[in-house]
């Protein structure tokens, strides 16, 4: 057997080139078969297929037609996003600019933990991670030009860390908080995104405090109280080892999983300048909106958090994954340093080498700014921004048949691209059971959201492409199948 072609390498595009054929093939076959959003049949019977095609995973002598194998039945198995009766998650359809760029990543394979590695690559992370810092701190990085003077330690050049999503930004957020300080306690609204429950028992973290959100943005009042409940604890301790005492960490919300909600950002900002907090803004649904004229202003406030997570791979048409988190104060990764003499000795970092280790808490990891940085540079500004307000009218237009359709009931207008409903009077066994029938059927695929003690179906609009037309056909679908 002669020994297989690489991906790089000068022989590397005429071998992948064929290849890209029999991949594109395989996916048009697949789709065709699956024929709808989700293949049919539930769990076992898309195991069952699977299986069947895989047969033995590791045979004793390799298939030839293994890649055309492999990728028609993952397809036929697939949720396809780009369907526009698949809205159930803040799962978006890539676009294919940035797709294609992921392939070149793939073949060049750079691994962005020492710059020998990743020489071009790691220089366009360090261009781009600061353009869409810059998107997030425009006025926090402006000049000076208040009569107060500024600190001697205070950093405006803000910057930004490539991420895997939402989860591990909001994790770093966290261990930032608690490095710079001599301990953090984490506060967050009832609505906030599970992993920063998870990433506080993670680091060690006390027990977060959970403020109410009653109308799915959180309690002003509520949060103002716990703000003076922790911050007279905190005082009647002693001082910190670092000479600084502990500090209280607020993470806000900018678009909620369930309903796409925002918090009153400027007010909590006001409420954590008031009480000398740290403040976390989870904008990794909402950060899109930055690229919009039109809903930009629903981020005011935005600029004033110490860290802000944001998710490239929901309104950003990113293949997964392209997690971000912008830091305000670049000192703040400080707490990143790490020495490994084979990546970033300190003789080759004097000498001028860049060092890549503070950028990640991982070592090896993929270029993934690369699919980021064609996607600005092709659409721009306007064009993202046109994605963005074109997802975000598709819900309103949801929304709207809603409303007008005797049979169903909204939850509110939406905030952003996310529309919550249900069958009226339907009971919530009923609402779970339309929504696995649909998928059992590989109809549709919706979410669900557990709001005001009542279960909502959940639409989440992320596909440019969809159509008036295929929002009809998605209501007429749940009114088809709910039981009377």
């Amino acid at each position: 057997m002669s020994t297989p072609p690489l991906a790089s390498g000068p022989e590397g595009p005429g071998a992948l080139r064929p290849l890209l054929d029999t991949v594109l093939d395989a996916l048009r076959d697949g789709r065709e078969v699956r024929g709808g959003p989700l293949p049919a049949g539930g769990p076992e019977s898309v195991a069952r297929r699977l299986r069947d095609a895989v047969a033995d995973v590791l045979p004793e002598q390799g298939t030839e037609d293994a890649l055309r194998v492999l990728i028609q039945a993952l397809a036929e198995g697939a949720a396809d996003p780009a369907d526009p009766l698949c809205v159930a998650h803040l799962h978006c359809p890539p676009l294919a600019v940035a797709t294609a760029a992921d392939l070149a990543a793939s073949a060049l394979n750079p691994s962005m933990d020492s710059w020998d590695q990743a020489p071009a690559a790691s220089e366009l992370e360090a261009l781009v991670t600061e353009a869409l810092a810059t998107e997030v701190y425009k006025r926090a990085n402006e000049p000076h030009k208040s009569n107060k003077p500024r600190k001697s330690n205070e950093s405006y050049k803000s910057t930004a860390l490539v991420t895997t999503g939402g989860t591990e930004s909001n994790q770093l957020a966290l261990l930032l908080a608690r490095e710079a300080y001599a301990g953090v306690r984490l506060i967050c609204g009832a609505n906030a995104h599970h992993s920063l429950l998870r990433a506080a028992w993670l680091l060690g973290l006390p027990d977060p405090v959970v403020v109410p959100a009653p109308a799915g943005v959180m309690d002003l009042a509520a949060l103002d109280e716990a703000l003076t409940d922790c911050g007279e604890q905190r005082l009647r301790r002693e001082q910190g080892p670092r000479g600084s005492r502990s500090t209280l960490l607020v993470a806000a919300t900018a678009g909620t999983t369930d309903a796409g909600l925002i918090d009153p950002l400027p007010d909590i900002a006001d409420l954590c300048e008031a009480h000398g907090t740290r403040l976390h803004i989870d904008a990794a649904y909402g950060g899109g909106l930055l690229f919009s004229d039109h809903h930009r202003g629903k981020l005011d406030g935005l600029d004033r958090a110490h860290t802000v997570t944001l998710d490239l791979h929901k309104l950003g048409w990113q293949p997964v994954a392209a997690g971000l988190l912008a830091v305000k104060d670049p000192h703040d990764l400080d707490a990143l340093d790490h020495r490994a003499d084979y990546l970033n000795a300190d003789d080759d970092t004097e000498a001028g080498l860049p060092d890549l280790l503070g950028r990640s808490l991982r070592t090896s990891r993929r270029p993934d700014i690369l699919k980021v940085a064609v996607t600005l540079k092709t659409l721009g500004r306007t064009g993202l921004g046109a994605l963005v307000d074109q997802v975000c009218a598709r819900a309103v237009e949801l929304a709207d048949l809603v409303e007008a359709h005797p049979g169903f009931e909204l939850y509110d207008p939406p905030t952003l691209s996310t529309v919550l409903f249900r069958p009226a009077e339907a009971s919530d066994e009923a609402v779970a059971t339309v929504r696995r029938t649909l998928l059992h059927e590989g109809r549709a695929v919706l979410g669900r959201a557990l709001l005001d003690d009542r279960l909502w179906l959940k639409a989440t609009l992320l596909n440019p492409h969809t159509r008036p037309g295929d929002l009809a056909a998605l209501l007429k679908l749940v009114e088809g199948h709910t039981p009377r």
